[in-house]
């Protein structure tokens, strides 16, 4: 019979959303001082809430026009604006595709260079990431957007220290939605909650004010959610997710978060309801696993069986065609379900020798905990909490290790935390803490 696993770290999953969101915002950044605004240098402003007419437009330039690096260039951006919307990476695959053409045409092609690396990141190509920062930085070392570019990578390679100083020289350059942004992850990293909070506010009134495209505004509304969520502030959350739908309808990164606030509150039918609505507009495994979740909860096991199927076929699919962006969130599954938990520990070794962020340690953790291997959980979980970040999932995860290890007063502390930091993270993990602290009241 199949289990369900922990809900899948957000932040793991934010990461990922920072580094597609944020090129829009980037692009905002024009350089006054350009000589010639047709060297791909300026950058091209996608407001129109249909980016569709804005490739089809693109593509017939390009039909007429087939040696315009800056029209291929534009047409990548726009691209990657709709991977953005639909989360369909089929359309960074596309945007490869003619930004090496741009860069035929014209080998000193900034912002190619900094979309390539966006389209490496999503793939989780991270020195080929780096590469292409270094790149573009050579070319126009006094722009802001590759700095980055550059400490996107940094970061998901687990140089943490890097990451914060690219990302600070970069709003010392222009500070705006995109360098807010990714230095509030970096404070939610450290346990600086209130002031990634703070910073998030400060990227969404400069969003606003600067009149960035929709999707971005309502992501950010997104991400501020769930920095709320992970504090336990439903109600807060709710209230920015909400005003992700009102700004972008039927945004799928929203509904699926306000799906998951009524799973967390036990209203299980309206959160089978949006689950159905999200899978259609982006089928991801988390989503049929999440939207099985909830049928379990409702009882109706011999329905949810047929989404754990699905969740099952798309891993598997994502494994044989080597899709390294899932790596840790299957290395979960397959440990939880006790369905093959070889490959979950080579999975989880491959996501941390690709990855070596404080979650590649963390999966591993977990990993090791359910394959029995002690002391080999303890040593990563021990790394995954270098940070200080405060996530209850971490918490839970080495809580749950110590408790194995019979560590009776580590595995209080950091169970204890799990619920004080956010009692609705998982609710089957919540359940299993209470009653590890509830035996440990009872044996005093």
């Amino acid at each position: 019979m199949i289990r369900k696993y922990p809900r899948i770290e957000f932040l793991t999953f934010l990461i990922i959303t920072i580094q597609l969101v944020l090129f829009s915002a980037c692009f905002d950044q024009r350089d006054e001082s350009s000589p010639n605004k047709n060297e791909g240098v300026e950058l091209l402003q996608i407001r129109k809430d249909d980016t569709e007419s804005k490739i089809k437009a693109l593509e017939e330039e390009i039909i007429k026009l087939p040696y315009d690096y800056s029209s291929l260039t534009s047409l990548g951006e726009a691209y990657i604006q709709r991977a953005r919307e639909t989360g369909d990476a089929e359309y960074n695959n596309k945007a490869e595709l003619v930004l090496n053409k741009a860069i035929e045409l014209n080998n000193d092609n900034y912002l190619a260079y900094v979309l390539l690396g966006r389209v490496s990141s999503y793939r989780h190509e991270f020195i080929e990431t780096l590469n292409y920062a270094i790149k573009a930085i050579n070319i126009k070392p006094e722009q802001s957007i590759a700095y980055g570019i550059l400490g996107d990578a940094y970061l998901e390679l687990g140089e943490y220290d890097k990451a914060r100083k690219a990302y600070e020289f970069m709003q010392s350059l222009r500070p705006g939605f995109d360098s807010y942004s990714r230095i509030s992850y970096i404070k939610e990293l450290t346990g600086d909650i209130e002031e990634a909070i703070q910073l998030m506010q400060e990227a969404i009134d400069d969003g606003e004010k600067r009149n960035l495209p929709k999707e971005n505004i309502a992501w950010a509304h997104v991400i501020m959610g769930s920095l709320y969520f992970n504090k336990g502030d439903l109600i807060e959350a709710e209230e920015h997710y909400n005003e992700a739908l009102n700004i972008s309808t039927d945004y799928y990164l929203a509904l699926e978060h306000i799906a998951e606030i009524n799973a967390r509150k036990g209203n299980y039918e309206e959160a089978v309801k949006l689950y159905k609505k999200v899978i259609i507009l982006n089928p991801k495994g988390e989503f049929y696993k999440a939207l099985a979740d909830s049928l379990v909860k409702l009882g109706r096991r011999k329905e949810a069986e047929q989404f754990y199927d699905k969740t099952t076929e798309i891993y598997d699919d994502y494994v044989r065609k080597g899709n390294n962006g899932y790596l840790r969130q299957i290395a979960l599954f397959y440990a939880d379900n006790d369905t093959d938990m070889d490959k979950a520990l080579e999975l989880a070794s491959k996501d941390l020798e690709i990855k070596p962020d404080i979650y590649a340690y963390d999966t591993l953790a977990w990993v090791y905990y359910k394959r029995g291997d002690l002391d080999k959980a303890m040593e990563a979980a021990q790394k995954s909490m270098v940070l200080g970040t405060k996530d209850s999932t971490l918490y839970y995860h080495i809580g749950m290790i110590h408790h194995k290890l019979r560590n009776r007063d580590k595995a209080k502390e950091y169970l204890t935390l799990a619920l004080s930091t956010n009692p609705y993270f998982d609710t089957d993990a919540v359940e299993e803490i209470r009653l590890v602290l509830g035996e440990q009241d009872k044996s005093g």
